[in-house]
This record gives C-alpha cells, sequence and structure tokens, in this order.
C-alpha cells in the first residue's frame, strides 16, 4: 500500500515531546495575509481538515486525499490569474476538506473538530438537485423519551440539509394526522430558513420527490397504498429511519424503503443521526452524477465565521465532482463539491454605477427574491436556534 502522508490542518507545525513534529503535521509556514482578514495563511499549499468523527488514517480517506492533490497546482495558478479570489476548496464526499489558502484549524473549546464540509449548505446544494420533502413523525405512545429526542434530532438534521430551493413540511401522525406547523396546512412551503424555524403557496420544486418516515416500527408494509399512489412509476422515494434499540419491526420499515427507490437507516443513538441522514442526498445525487448534470449553484447570503471568521456577507460557488471510472459511470458515485467563496461586496463592484446617477444605487437579488446586498442591508448575527416543537 501506498505510504502518503498529507498536511493535517489540525496537526500542522505541532512538535511531540521529543521536538519532532506529529504525524500528519509537518512545517506548514503561515504568514498574516491582509486578502483573508489578516489570517496566517499559506499561499502555496492547501491543506486538508479532517472532522473529529473521521479517523483520519482510514486507507480510503487517504486514497481519495492523494487524488485530490493535484488541486494544488490549479488553485495557486487560479488564485496568480484573478487576485480577487478568496477561499478556495473541495469537500470529499469521504468527509475531508481541502482548503487553499492552507490554514492552521482551531478546534473548540473541547478540542472538538465539528465541521463537516458535506453538512454545509453549499455541498448539499450542489450535490442534489431541488427537493419537495414530506417528513413523517411517529408521535404513537411507544415514541416517548429517548426515542422522541432521537427523532427530533433526526428531523433538525434532516431540515438543516434543506436550502431555500427546496420544498417541505413536517407530518406528525398517531392513528390521525397533524400538521406540525397549522398555517402550512396541505402545501410544501419553501425550505427557507424562516420557514424551517418556523408563505407561499409551493407547488414544489418538481424535482426529487421523497418522503421521510421516521418511527420505531412500521407495522405492516402498506402495499396496497404504495400500488395506488406510488408505483410503477415510483416518482416519490421513501426513505425509512428505524428510532431506538428494537428490531422487532425492522423487516418491514426496510421493505418500504427498498420497494420505493429509497434507504433504510437504523437510528438506536444520537451520535448516529448525523451520518445516517446523510445517507439520503447520496441516493438522491445519483441521478444527477449519472446524467454528469454539473449544475453551477450560488447560495444564500451567509457569514462564514467558522473558516475565516469574517463578518462579511458572502456566497458561495459550487459545482459537484463526479467520478468518470468507466467501470463505475452507472453507479453514480459523487466523489465531493468544488467550491469558491466570493463576497457580495465584490459582486456589487461590477454594478455600473455610472448609469445609476447621483441617488441611484444598485441592489442584489437572488432567483428567489431574497435581497443579497443593499446599501442599507444591516445582517442580524444570531446563534442558531430550534427548529420545531412538538
Amino acid at each position: 500500500s501506498l505510504k502518503f502522508d498529507y498536511y493535517n490542518s489540525m496537526l500542522i507545525n505541532t512538535m511531540d515531546e521529543d521536538g519532532n513534529y506529529v504525524e500528519l503535521g509537518g512545517e506548514f509556514p503561515l504568514e498574516e495575509n491582509e486578502h483573508f482578514n489578516n489570517l496566517p495563511v499559506n499561499t502555496q499549499q492547501s491543506n486538508i481538515q479532517v472532522p473529529t468523527n473521521v479517523y483520519n488514517k482510514d486507507p480510503k480517506l487517504l486514497n481519495a486525499i492523494y487524488n485530490s492533490e493535484a488541486l494544488n497546482d490549479v488553485y495557486v495558478n487560479n488564485f496568480l490569474r484573478d487576485p480577487t479570489l478568496t477561499w478556495q476548496y473541495f469537500g470529499s464526499s469521504y468527509g475531508f476538506f481541502r482548503i487553499y489558502p492552507g490554514i492552521k484549524w482551531t478546534p473548540d473549546n473541547n478540542g472538538v473538530v465539528a465541521f463537516d464540509s458535506r453538512n454545509r449548505n453549499w455541498y448539499i446544494q450542489a450535490a442534489t438537485s431541488p427537493k419537495d420533502i414530506i417528513i413523517m413523525v411517529d408521535i404513537s405512545g411507544s415514541m416517548k423519551g429517548l426515542k422522541m429526542t432521537i427523532a427530533k434530532h433526526t428531523i433538525n438534521t434532516i431540515l438543516d440539509t434543506l436550502g431555500e430551493n427546496d420544498f417541505v413540511n413536517v407530518i406528525a401522525y398517531t392513528d390521525y394526522v397533524r400538521y406540525v406547523e397549522p398555517c402550512f396546512r396541505g402545501t410544501l412551503v419553501q425550505a427557507d430558513l424562516d420557514n424551517r424555524e418556523a408563505r407561499m403557496n409551493g407547488q414544489g420544486s418538481m424535482c426529487n420527490q421523497a418522503i421521510m418516515l421516521i418511527t420505531d416500527g412500521a407495522m405492516e408494509d402498506f402495499e396496497s397504498v404504495f400500488e395506488e399512489f406510488n408505483w410503477p412509476e415510483r416518482r416519490v422515494r421513501v426513505f425509512t429511519y428505524l428510532i431506538g434499540r428494537e428490531m422487532t419491526f425492522a423487516q418491514k420499515t426496510k421493505w418500504i424503503a427498498c420497494n420505493n427507490k429509497g434507504y433504510y437507516t437504523h437510528i438506536s443513538t444520537l451520535a448516529d443521526v448525523q451520518e445516517n441522514v446523510m445517507e439520503y442526498l447520496h441516493v438522491l445525487s445519483r441521478p444527477m452524477v449519472i446524467n454528469h448534470d454539473h449544475d453551477i449553484i450560488w447560495t444564500e447570503a451567509y457569514m462564514d465565521t467558522v473558516v475565516t471568521q469574517s463578518l462579511l456577507l458572502m456566497t458561495s460557488v459550487a459545482m459537484p465532482v463526479f467520478s468518470k471510472k468507466k467501470e463505475t459511470l452507472s453507479h453514480g458515485i459523487l466523489l465531493g463539491v468544488a467550491g469558491t467563496d466570493v463576497p457580495l461586496m465584490e459582486v456589487m463592484k461590477l454594478a455600473p454605477r455610472y448609469i445609476l446617477g447621483p441617488h441611484g444605487y444598485a441592489f442584489l437579488l437572488n432567483n428567489n427574491g431574497y435581497i443579497l446586498a443593499h446599501p442599507d442591508l444591516r445582517p442580524l448575527v444570531s446563534s442558531a436556534s430550534e427548529h420545531f416543537v412538538f
């Protein structure tokens, strides 16, 4: 096997007690750079961030990092050609994040690196086309205590994977059905931040359509229902999330997903939620990969306080990267997402000021009608709140 080391952004410039660089560390010169928020960076070399929950020497991970080494020269040349470029990066489906210029990554107070590029808005939007999603959560008597906590966390994690091009609604069911948010009754609403945290009468995005079924066990397989409403086309995929330790009804819950082009996953602890929810994105990205739809997406405006520690409004431009190997073409394998950040001030500089007159000004809207930049825009910075309360 190939012996391959990489610069791990957590471990660079770190010595052990004998004065040697730690493994995956090594000397990595950093200089403060005004263009990158005065952060100490290395403009000659990208480096790699690996989330704490991903083993940083997993052979598959090492192989994928090795295969992405060629990006280094691309990044350096891009920056030479266009010095207005800021961060350039690649988020891999294996969980690593290659960032240029290279930086030292600071863990949080508990020494944990929670940042996982696969959960970021730019990654998810580029990896899947627009989605219509109904989340159905079982609130029958057995779904008490820890099971309900895990179910809520699963819902919030699914909601976090949705952006303003997606449409969503949440339905709770026992013997009867109720909409979690009554004012959205009977319609799909745009999954923007306001609605995810809870106007628009949605026809939905009419693209990827899925039902997420969150339960501690399906008593029956509901074959007749699927036969009537979803077969033979199976236009709506059904993903099933079996909550809790009990496996009695696993077979039926799995059958529902497998017979409706979905994916079955078993979530027994809170720690399982993140990885298992991410699986549905891989399934939804397959048709795009097979058709090679390299759509370029622009994300909604955000403040990137994680990587760049900046309070500037940014948008990310990103596109999916697919495996082109002949033998895996039909499997639809997503390698990851490549992107770059664009400060909105840079976009505003392109506005033709001279035409606007002394009292005119330019502002920027995205395709969903959200203001991205405006002279009077004063963004509010707040900590993320919980989405839904049952």
